[in-house]
């Protein structure tokens, strides 16, 4: 799978939903669910169709200022490609 373009537009593939409490959030997918904590809810969180992944690592950068910037765009781009393997997310 490719890794997402700046113009690509992060949002939960199709048959993919959040559920769970505000404490205790969870994308539920056909196969199962995963619990979502930390900077992997925020950066999913974010996924809502609308943001373009440059957008999207542009917040991400500015909230987390004190990291290097490139890793924060690898990180989040390898996270969102093994989601988009696994049909989480789409782009």
């Amino acid at each position: 799978m490719a890794a997402p373009e700046n113009a690509s537009q992060p949002r939960l593939a199709a048959g993919c939903r959040w559920g769970g409490s505000e404490q205790e959030r969870v994308i539920l997918f056909p196969e199962g669910a995963i619990k979502l904590q930390g900077t992997g809810r925020q950066v999913l969180e974010r996924c809502d169709g609308q943001r373009t992944f440059a957008e999207l690592i542009g917040e991400l950068q500015t909230e987390f200022a004190d990291a290097d910037p490139d890793k924060i765009r690898a990180d989040i781009s390898q996270f969102l490609e093994q989601l988009r393997h696994k049909r989480i997310v789409d782009y």
